[in-house]
């Protein structure tokens, strides 16, 4: 029998179908493992296979699809509306075909393997950066044990604390000095790895043209860059307009709304966090060097003069996350007219940026 429709909940190792025909009525249900999966599509006539936007997800869209069959992937916070009683993996397939007629769900853009492999060097750093961080907070705190102050700053920091140990007056005991040395080395080794990957990245943002269109815009760096390029592929036509971007990072305020009553509250935080974060932090980078740079008598204009703008009339949190929704939007619009930003920076110091010096 060759359906319509199947829908198809993952799992690492068991896959539930429900299989509709064109009335959208579930004719048939399957329990399958990875194996009997695969052969399955080989042996149907599927128009559409609709799943849930999760791990392995583009994986599987990207392999039927070279099969000729369309995908539709659908954001999973969304679906889960429409499960029904007791959540199982019969429900969510179910409730995945429920979720497709509806008129106004959005479909995630599958990824390609390019995309994927940009973001997990994004999450690769981000587990170093971590782990480094959690290192220096743990020499702090030892250090603090046997009355020695570290100063504020990781950097700073880390040098202060190399200084300590190797000092002979030390009153570090020599029982934990050895060991607490391994550790400075270990947050070596993740600094100099860190460095190479910046150093992938920036070669790989000069070879893609939207990572160095996006690198016109004040506050967006190497790691906005091409965090960007990996989520979107350069490619924004999708997305219906600017606001509609900036909500997509979570950067428009939440509404309250009933009857002639209209109340915005803070931001709404959906979407990718780390992309926000990275957004968030470009924008206070900016807002700090237009303060800086006013209060030494220079002239300010364009995005930064409109953000002390917004900053004098509310606070510093707001104008940040008011310029990181702009941010945004600017992005949008470079990126869908594929054209530099007009207040034009040097692309070289941004594609060069490295956090860490490797050592000698």
């Amino acid at each position: 029998m060759n359906a319509t429709t199947v829908a198809v909940d993952l799992a690492k190792s068991v896959f539930q179908l429900a299989v509709a025909d064109a009335s959208w009525q579930v004719i048939e249900t399957h329990r399958l493992t990875r194996a009997q999966f695969e052969r399955w599509f080989h042996n149907r006539d599927v128009d559409l296979v609709i799943m849930e936007s999760c791990g392995s997800a583009h994986h599987w869209a990207r392999w039927l699809n070279g099969l000729g069959i369309e995908v539709r992937l659908l954001p999973a916070q969304y679906v889960r509306a429409y499960v029904r009683r007791n959540k199982t993996d019969a429900a969510d397939a179910a409730a995945l075909l429920e979720a497709a007629r509806a008129s106004d769900m959005r479909p995630v853009r599958i990824k390609s393997v390019e995309q994927q492999a940009l973001q997990g060097l994004h999450r690769i750093r981000s587990l170093w950066m971590g782990t480094r961080t959690s290192r220096i907070n743990a020499l702090r705190g030892f250090l603090r044990e046997f009355g020695i102050a570290i100063p504020v700053g990781a950097r700073t920091g880390l040098e202060t604390i190399s200084r300590v140990l190797v000092d002979p007056a030390t009153a570090v005991p020599a029982l934990i000095r050895g060991t607490m040395s391994l550790l400075v080395d270990e947050i070596r080794l993740l600094e100099a790895r860190i460095g190479q990957l910046e150093r992938e990245l920036g070669e790989l943002a000069r070879q893609s043209p939207a990572c160095t269109t996006l690198l016109s815009i004040p506050g967006i760096g190497l790691l906005t860059a091409t965090a960007l390029v990996a989520a979107t592929s350069g490619d924004v036509s999708h997305f219906k307009d600017a606001r509609h971007f900036a909500s997509w990072f979570g950067l428009t305020p939440k509404e309250y709304s009933s009857g002639g009553s209209r109340y915005l509250g803070h931001i709404s935080k959906r979407g990718d966090r780390y992309l926000r974060m990275l957004l968030t932090h470009g924008a206070r980078s900016v807002l700090r060097a237009a303060a800086v740079a006013q209060g030494k008598g220079r002239e300010v204009h364009g995005v930064r003069h409109w953000a002390l703008q917004v900053q004098g009339r509310s606070n510093h949190n707001k104008a940040a996350y008011a310029l990181a929704n702009k941010l945004a939007r600017i992005c949008y619009a470079t990126l869908r007219d594929k054209e530099r930003f007009d207040e034009t920076q040097s692309l070289s110091k941004k594609m060069n940026r490295q956090a860490f010096a490797i050592p000698a």
